[in-house]
């Protein structure tokens, strides 16, 4: 067995002080049973030694800045010019894969390393019959590399909690939602929007997709209703603004702005009420050993999932604690939908009272906004967003929606602002176009001999 890691190669060595820079949990994990001299060049060696002494001093890892600062304390130019350089390669390496695979190959290697440095020493322990100290070595080389991080300590933790982000999160493409949720949503936490059928959950969902796309990141939307293609051709209206009907004529344009996205959108149908939550996660898996690890995950919808249990609300239940446990699980923030009641189609608000089946649902969540949209509203291209429930900020509030539901298109907006004026004068607007087809549909329907009765048909 080696004794250093110079057998796994550059790159690797570099990948630990990248983790060690990164990751404070697998720094406090590992700093007892790392040794500066496992690594084969001296800049490496002088990088762990100040990581190890910056955490025994500060309890954390080191930011570049700090790094910077102490390479002034190093007098021989040849070596500094190394740091740099290894520093450099680490940085690079902060979006690898395969870190998660370094660290658990570097804390075998370490703790085999006090495993071999105890048996070596049990020799003259033995020849000394010095059974219990044989045995007290063993077992603490065994518990080398354990993991120490026993959760916050409020008390001696004032820093962490102003210095570092709270919560790392994925904002929708309203603003008006991320202040509310403090930014978005965050990693592990689960996010759900209520509607009846029809009404556009699912678009809202592939807005939230879009943008995180078009921002960069890697999407998985998985459907349960609406099959690949057709989905993927939503996601060319709302990237695009061309309406759905339309799209055809304009391929050559979509390919091109297209091209233009750096993020990456995977979309996997499964027909409805044939994989469970577990069936989920197997894709995640997959997708992540193909280099594809998501920043969002939508499920559109968590209703249709395949669930367990007798009694249709506590396999409800049970799904969406699933879908939360798994966003827990990647540390990935998950989006889904769930139907509303069908009386909740007359409400210009629906609460919680309206969400379909099992209010397990939004005890669930970290967030939950409803829309509502009645005949009016789909005239007049406008929706009502009401947030039902916010981990993170208030709740109660209703906003005012345009929704184009042509191209997918959808803004929320602040009640009180000049486009929520003018969007809640639309929602008005439909409230009168909608009085007058009916005044119109009634007098279609209405017989001759009806007209001759009102007084006032000829007048009209």
């Amino acid at each position: 067995m080696t004794d250093r890691l110079s057998s796994y190669g550059y790159a690797f060595q570099v990948k630990v002080i990248t983790s060690l820079l990164t990751d404070k949990s697998f720094l406090q994990q590992i700093a007892d049973i790392i040794d500066p001299k496992y690594f084969e060049s001296d800049a490496n060696s002088w990088i762990i030694d100040t990581i190890l002494e910056y955490h025994k001093e500060y309890k954390s890892s080191p930011t570049l800045e700090v790094m910077k600062v102490k390479m002034e304390n190093v007098d021989h130019d040849v070596l500094k010019e190394q740091i740099i350089q290894h520093l450099k390669d680490a940085w690079k390496f902060t979006e690898s894969t395969d870190l998660d695979y370094i660290k658990d190959q570097a804390l075998d290697f370490c703790k085999n390393q006090e495993i071999k440095k105890a048996i070596l020493s049990s020799v003259e322990l033995l020849k000394n019959g010095q059974y219990e100290e044989i045995k007290a070595t063993v077992d603490n080389a065994l518990k080398a590399g354990a993991d120490k991080d026993i959760g916050h300590e409020y008390m001696t933790s004032i820093e962490e909690r102003y210095t570092e982000a709270v919560r790392h999160v994925q904002p929708t493409p309203w603003e008006v939602i991320n202040e509310l949720t403090d930014g978005g949503l965050g990693k592990g936490e689960l996010g759900v929007m209520v509607a009846p059928a029809g009404i556009g959950k699912s678009w809202a969902l592939m807005n939230i997709g879009a943008d995180a796309v078009k921002k960069g990141k890697t999407v998985l939307h998985y459907t349960l209703e609406l099959n690949e293609a057709y989905v993927g051709l939503r996601y060319d209206s709302i990237i695009t603004g061309i309406a759905n009907q339309n799209l055809k004529h304009y391929q050559e344009d979509i390919k091109e702005q297209l091209s233009k996205i750096k993020g990456e959108l995977i979309i996997k149908h499964y027909p409805t009420k044939t994989v469970s939550v577990m069936g989920i996660r197997g894709h995640v898996e997959k997708c992540i050993m193909q280099g594809k690890k998501p920043d969002v995950i939508i499920v559109d919808y968590a209703d249709l999932l395949r669930g367990h249990g007798q009694e249709k609300r506590h396999e409800l239940e049970g799904i969406y604690e699933d879908l939360r446990g798994m966003a827990g699980e990647y540390e990935i923030p998950v989006w889904t939908a769930s139907q509303a009641n069908r009386s909740a189609l007359e409400e210009d608000v629906i609460d919680a009272s309206k969400v379909s089946e099992s209010y397990g649902k939004v005890m669930v969540a970290d967030f939950v906004l409803s829309l509502s949209r009645k005949v009016q509203d789909k005239l007049a291209g406008t929706g009502r967003w009401h947030v039902i429930k916010n981990r993170f900020g208030p709740d109660g509030i209703t906003f005012p929606s345009k929704m184009n539901m042509s191209n997918g298109q959808i803004q929320i907006y602040e009640e009180t602002s000049v486009q929520g004026k003018d969007t809640q004068s639309k929602m008005d607007g439909g409230s009168e176009a909608l009085r007058k087809r009916l005044a119109t549909k009634f007098k279609e329907v209405q017989s001759p001999e009806e007209k001759v009765k009102d007084p006032f048909a000829k007048l009209q």
